[in-house]
């Protein structure tokens, strides 16, 4: 590690200080810009002969809608700007002459118009979009989209996979870092999923998919970064998309949304409202083999569970923009999320002995109600020095989440015959309060030659208090039961800073970075009559260097190698270091570990693409430590928690294409091939698993009319390995049909998802001391669903707002 770190810090030292190296030939630079002057991120830039109209060369302009062609001879030159939505733009005849460098004014992209000589022109972007450190995903490119969800998007999105508790794998890993405009979702998986549901799709942009993030993004994540950027107009006066669904699968489940704008001046005013109510129902078998010394069976248990929660969600994003001059905005913005659910999930336990007959049955009536709430305030100011991209901005974060739930669980113990043998009730009562507070500030300077340099800080604070309050109910009076009653207090403190230098040297292009980390974690469990205080904490310094090498393999820049190598961390969830217990039933239980550390994940990739519509990928992942779901016996009670597997080894090829068989018919295809390798050492016994996976999801898009068009789309997964547990084939077949009226300014879709009833997670769990056990999940997927959505007042081509936020992973690790 130390010889990879001090390459990396060499390599970026030189590439620093030797970036003004002479060029040979002429120079031409400038930028592409939309009618607000803002950077047309994608926007593609061709050289032509001013004589003959022959071309030179083409390429893709930078994130700050910046180009420069290089090494060119005398002569004269044309420049011709084009970009999917915008009518093309061709500048004057441009001179060069020795070496003298040319720099263009920018040129200004305006929308195309909605018809022509009264023909229709819709313009779309492409679905996928390959950049050197991203790939970015047009939500607005897929129909079916409409009216449905954030989560529902993430499903559909290449090399993400949702399973069924909301659960977001990215390329076969867990550890992915969730982040909205930049911003940190500051929620657990059950809560972010939550979120996600009651997120519309129509406020949705793009979706950024890093695997290796640059040094800009905390280190956090150890499956990398998935940015969700929201739209907002920017165009004078009030504009506005209401939406609403219905949809019916076991149960019935609606939704409704709102997204509104207004600028006038020197404000714009902005607010993204959304209600949704979802009741839902899965099955959940587990089967367990219990052992003795040589492997046979001694016993075995069945446990068949129902959960059928009603969830209640509002959240509501809003925020102001000050435009105090050209070149400084000031910004505030509000995050608030109130959840609420109740579910009455039976358990039933059924006990076979060595010669398979029943020898009990246990029922359990689990009675929950929960709630969440969050309020965040984030303030943010952007200045921009000059229109060469001199830039500095901050923002600063405060969260607080305060959730609560209480549970009644009644045991009843029974013979074969019927006979009540034994009856038990438990209360619980289980407040939590999070408050994250978090600054960072960061700066860009152009440099010389097109290059840039980047630089940032960043100072987080949380602190944490949870606690579990268990009564023992008998004939109606709660008194604590010591044994389970817990308070867990967390503290945490991480400082961070980084620098990325970034290049372009005509066909060839760098981007390199360093980010260092400080970690600080205080965690305190508090004693009571039956149990001692107990106590540990965490300080550690870590580097994470980032690099991204591409070639143009031609002058027009269509074909492109990309490689790059990262390092990131993976640390623990707040929740999963709380040592006390939760219980699902008498025989499954969860419980924290004070003792989990962080994984470190070393990143290397190289990907070869042409012109976005093909990209082969062939990726390896090493991560150290790695963290897991672990499953253990204590007796008949099999406890999960997280914990330190060992190492895990991942080779990864992926191949995404887009193209269009006709032109009423387009179609994106994704699929890699996946090992995942364990090994390590933990308290259930030596792990030693490997499989290969074979994954993709695929989308055809049908124009059937300018008003009608159609989508049919799914995903599939041979299964694979995870830790411990080992997967079984599952995937889903989506179709949805969709008619535009009212001008094109509504929207009506029926949508019909998982078809073929295809998708129930299910697989095995190896590695547990004299057991064995299996899991089979049928759930509330195949559903039907009417949309509508409405769009009026002034729109803009071009969704635009600053990206806000400082507190990147903190709150992903919240429970």
């Amino acid at each position: 590690m130390k010889l990879k770190l001090l390459f990396f810090l060499t390599l970026f030292t030189l590439l620093l200080f030797n970036f003004s190296r002479a060029q040979t030939g002429g120079k031409i630079t400038g930028s592409v810009l939309d009618e607000a002057k803002k950077p047309l991120d994608g926007a593609t830039v061709i050289l032509l002969l001013a004589k003959d109209s022959t071309v030179i060369s083409s390429q893709l302009v930078n994130r700050d809608g910046s180009f420069a062609f290089q090494n060119l001879k005398d002569n004269t030159y044309l420049i011709r700007a084009t970009y999917i939505g915008y009518k093309n733009y061709q500048g004057s005849n441009v001179v060069v002459s020795g070496q003298k460098p040319v720099d263009l004014p920018a040129f200004i992209l305006t929308a195309a118009g909605k018809t022509l000589n009264e023909v229709a022109v819709t313009a779309k972007k492409s679905f996928i979009q390959q950049k050197i450190d991203r790939t970015v995903v047009n939500v607005g490119a897929l129909i079916s989209n409409t009216g449905t969800n954030a989560l529902e998007v993430l499903q559909k999105t290449p090399g993400v996979q949702v399973d069924a508790d909301g659960n977001i794998t990215f390329k076969g890993k867990s550890g992915v870092m969730v982040m909205i405009d930049d911003k940190p979702t500051y929620l657990s998986a059950a809560n972010l999923a939550t979120y996600l549901r009651s997120l519309p799709a129509s406020s949705l942009d793009q979706i950024e998919l890093m695997d290796n993030p640059p040094a800009k993004y905390d280190a956090a994540g150890n499956a990398g970064v998935i940015n969700i950027k929201t739209k907002k107009n920017t165009i004078k006066g009030f504009h506005a998309v209401l939406g609403g669904n219905y949809a019916q699968g076991f149960y019935g489940r609606n939704s409704e949304n709102a997204n509104l704008n207004y600028r006038t001046g020197k404000v714009n005013l902005f607010a993204n409202l959304a209600y949704d109510e979802e009741h839902t129902w899965r099955r959940l078998e587990i089967d367990r083999d219990y052992l003795d010394a040589n492997g046979n069976r001694t016993s075995s248990l069945k446990d068949i569970s129902y959960f059928r929660p009603t969830n209640y969600n509002t959240n509501i994003k809003a925020g102001i923009d000050f435009y105090a001059s050209p070149k400084t905005t000031w910004g505030i913005v509000y995050t608030g999320d109130i959840s609420r659910d109740h579910d009455n999930s039976p358990v039933y336990s059924l006990l076979y002995g060595q010669n398979g007959g029943l020898d009990s049955t246990i029922t359990t009536l689990n009675t929950s109600r929960n709630k969440f709430g969050s309020n965040g305030i984030n303030l943010n100011y952007t200045h921009k020095f000059d229109s060469l991209g001199r830039e500095l901005t901050f923002d600063l974060d405060y969260i607080r989440d305060i959730s609560g739930g209480n549970q009644l669980f009644v045991n009843n113990s029974y013979l074969p015959d019927g006979t009540l043998t034994n009856s038990t009730t438990l209360n619980d009562d289980l407040p939590s309060t999070i408050n994250i507070y978090s600054a960072k500030a960061d700066y860009a300077h152009p440099l010389k030659g097109k290059a840039k340099l980047e630089a940032g800080i960043k100072s987080s604070y949380v602190n944490t208090d949870n606690a579990a309050n268990y009564f023992n109910v008998v004939n109606g009076v709660n008194t604590i039961d010591y044994s389970k009653t817990n308070r867990f207090l967390y503290k945490e403190n991480i400082n961070a800073a980084y620098v990325n230098f970034n290049k372009n040297f005509g066909r060839f292009a760098i981007q390199t970075g360093l980010r260092v980390e400080n970690t600080n974690g205080d965690g305190h469990q508090l004693g009571n009559a039956q149990r001692a205080d107990s106590s540990f904490v965490n300080h550690y310094t870590d580097l994470f260097p980032t690099a991204y090498f591409s070639y143009n393999l031609d002058t027009a820049g269509h074909n492109v190698l990309v490689a790059s190598y990262g390092r990131r961390v993976g640390r623990p969830n707040y929740g999963s270091l709380n040592p006390f217990t939760f219980f699902v039933d008498e025989f499954t239980q969860f419980s924290g570990n004070p003792f989990l550390k962080p994984q470190f994940t070393d990143n290397y990739k190289l990907a070869y693409s042409f012109r976005s519509l093909f990209t082969i990928a062939l990726a390896y992942n090493y991560t150290a430590d790695v963290q897991g779901e672990t499953i253990h016996r204590n007796g008949d009670v099999f406890i999960s928690t997280q914990g330190n597997i060992g190492q895990q080894k991942t080779l990864d090829l992926s191949v995404n294409t887009n193209f269009q068989p006709t032109k009423w018919w387009s179609v994106n295809l994704y699929a890699e091939v996946y090992k995942n390798t364990y090994q390590g050492a933990f308290y259930t016994g030596y792990l030693n698993q490997s499989q290969v996976t074979v994954s993709g999801n695929g989308n055809n898009q049908f124009t059937l009319s300018p008003t009608w068009s159609a989508e049919l789309s799914g995903f599939f997964d041979t299964g694979g390995t995870y830790g411990q547990f080992v997967t079984l084939p599952k995937g889903m077949l989506n179709a949805a049909i969709q008619k535009k009226i009212w001008n094109n300014k509504a929207t009506i879709k029926l949508t019909m998802q998982n078809i073929l009833q295809s998708f129930s997670p299910s697989g095995t769990i190896t590695n547990i001391a004299d057991a064995r056990a299996s899991f089979h999940n049928t759930l509330d997927t195949q559903v039907a669903r009417l949309a509508f959505t409405y769009s009026f007042g002034k729109s803009a081509n071009t969704p635009q707002k600053r990206e806000t936020g400082g507190a990147d992973s903190e709150q992903s690790r919240a429970h």
